[in-house]
């Protein structure tokens, strides 16, 4: 154990020039893109994981040298270990750059199938923020950000891959009528809540986007990053505002003069 933590420090010190030569920000190479490989959609089947993607050739490259670097750093061949760290973090940069291609590629899919099965129409709201995605890992990808990148891509790809086609000859739901969004006044008995628990994927939908939609929330899924900003501390994972789990409590944040309390109850009738 103490061996293998030595070789990352020693490694961590060359990686200063070798990052400084590519113009990236310096970090340890830990080589993330494996854990991109599980990519999950929210219920409970697991998304299949593209082919290209479970095969990279530049993650088991950047694992080969790490083992020869740390092989030779063992006998003490520094110099040589030193080649191979240096190669070792060459193939961790272009296993993240392939795997950002490559998920931005299936994402291009889903959204040409979300096109073709009219998704707009019948999931206004997941085909928006799945759209909203993959358009930012497009500028992050384009900005060489390929861990940014990643991670909106796979955000998009979650929610697009979740949405079923309907069936043959059904005709989608009307647009949903909007209602600003409200605000105590002197007719008003009855405070909007200013919690919620989230409910399952499978049954209620529910992500931030979609709960900052509802009426007695904000009425407008694009104040989603509210929600985020107001529960990312207390959240599974604060980098991550995918990742909600049933049964969390949100705190709903009074941002427009509202008076709000308690916990949202399905039975009240909150004036929508």
């Amino acid at each position: 154990m103490i061996r293998k933590i030595s070789l990352m420090v020693f490694i961590s010190l060359i990686s200063v020039s070798v990052f400084a030569q590519y113009e990236l920000d310096i970090k340890i190479p830990v080589f993330k893109s494996v854990s991109y490989y599980a990519v999950a959609v929210p219920g409970e089947d697991e998304y299949s994981i593209p082919y290209a993607i479970a095969n990279n050739q530049f993650y088991l490259e950047s694992v080969r040298f790490i083992d020869l670097a740390d092989t030779f750093f063992m006998l003490g061949n520094y110099e040589q270990s030193i080649v191979f760290a240096q190669e070792a973090i060459r193939q961790a940069l272009l296993s993240d750059e392939f795997v950002a291609v490559e998920l931005i590629n299936e994402t291009e899919r889903l959204m040409n199938r979300a096109y073709t099965n009219n998704f707009a129409a019948w999931y206004p709201n997941e085909f928006s923020m799945g759209k909203e995605y993959y358009e930012e890992s497009l500028i992050a990808h384009s900005e060489n950000k390929f861990d940014q990148s990643i991670d909106l891509s796979k955000s998009s790809i979650g929610i697009l891959a979740s949405l079923q086609i309907p069936e043959a000859g059904a005709v989608p739901p009307p647009p949903a009528v909007t209602t600003p969004a409200a605000v105590v006044t002197g007719t008003r008995t009855v405070p909007l809540p200013s919690q919620y628990t989230v409910r399952p994927w499978a049954t209620a939908r529910d992500c931030l986007w979609n709960i900052a939609g509802y009426p007695w929330v904000f009425n407008d899924p694009r104040r989603w990053t509210e929600l985020y900003e107001a529960n990312r501390s207390r959240m599974p994972q604060p980098n991550n505002p995918d990742l909600i789990h049933p049964g969390f409590v949100i705190n709903i944040p009074s941002t427009g003069g509202e008076v709000r309390q308690g916990m949202w109850d399905p039975n009240t009738n909150y004036g929508f």
